[in-house]
């Protein structure tokens, strides 16, 4: 008789769940502005690897509310951490808050531009510490995710295609493993190009009215409004990295709105692990689009019409 034994270690780490004893740390990363900036850092218990990728989430907010750590993305990154990830979710300065017109038609574009690269740099500050601490927290330093919903996505899309930064590691600069954006978008493709981009998921509705879908105005201002800018959603953000052959899974949802800034963190929980484990910790080369049918919420705009 052979006795069979399941250990913690029998299951394959990073795509199915790996340990359920999780602690968490929360530790300021910076301080700006007379603010302390936080994260809650979690981390699985009795893992004897010193190397573990990490996953960034930011949370969405309109730049003016949210918090890092409401009970949703407590579940979340507490899942997430059970497949043998350190997951971090971080807070970040709310510049839009009770500031007149919020982050919608009547800011000014200007003061849009500057509330996505204040949230740009405090992304950029918090990894700053994650690799500072990288022993500590026994992670690796390359392989760094973010994900992001809504005012989150946009802020980790910008961040993920920047410019490799260097921390003086000897691995050498470091550019992000890959990116996570639920119902985001970028004002600038330009800053998409072979060197900066990275393997990417995206969750996006085709009628989000305030995130747009494919190409369009944030918020769908009239043109004659302070906050009128073009925002470039994950439609057209996939297209461009197709182009330059970059691994991307763009995860479409025929008549959805706004809520996939938040619905993919439940209902399309192992989509994430999937993209994680393949797209970013394999390097699999893969070009993926899914598709999902949704009741149309008749909109007031026009909306993208992809799925006729």
């Amino acid at each position: 008789m052979v006795a069979v034994v399941f250990s913690l270690y029998s299951q394959e780490k990073y795509l199915n769940s790996y340990t359920s004893e999780i602690t968490t740390e929360t530790h300021t990363y910076a301080t700006k502005d007379g603010q302390n900036l936080e994260m809650d850092i979690y981390l699985p218990q009795n893992d004897p690897d010193t190397d573990r990728p990490v996953i960034v989430y930011v949370h969405g907010g309109g730049f003016q509310g949210g918090i890092r750590n409401s009970n949703d993305i407590i579940q979340f990154c507490t899942n997430l951490a059970e497949y043998g990830y350190v997951v971090v979710s971080i807070s970040y300065r709310l510049t839009r808050k009770d500031q007149p017109g919020g982050f919608g038609c009547d800011c000014p574009v200007q003061e849009k531009l500057v509330t996505f690269d204040a949230a740009v740099a405090d992304i950029q500050d918090a990894t700053f510490y994650l690799i500072q601490n990288y022993e500590y927290l026994g992670i690796d330093p390359q392989n760094i995710i973010l994900a992001g919903s809504s005012a989150g996505a946009e802020a980790v899309l910008i961040t993920a295609y920047s410019p490799p930064v260097c921390y003086d590691l000897p691995s050498g600069p470091v550019a992000y493993a890959g990116v996570i954006g639920m119902a985001g978008a970028i004002p600038d493709t330009s800053i998409i190009y072979e060197e900066s981009a990275v393997p990417s998921l995206f969750f996006h509705g085709t009628d989000d009215n305030l995130v747009p879908y494919a190409t369009a105005p944030h918020h769908y201002c009239e043109k004659d409004k302070p906050g009128y800018i073009v925002l470039h959603g994950s439609h057209t953000i996939a297209n461009k990295l197709e182009k330059q052959n970059v691994p991307n899974w763009l995860h479409t949802t025929c008549g959805g709105g706004h809520e996939m800034a938040g619905k993919p963190m439940t209902e399309y929980f192992n989509e994430i692990v999937d993209f994680c484990y393949n797209f970013v910790l394999n390097q699999k080369k893969e070009f993926r689009h899914t598709i999902i049918e949704s009741g149309s919420r008749n909109p007031k705009y026009e909306p993208f019409n992809f799925c006729e």
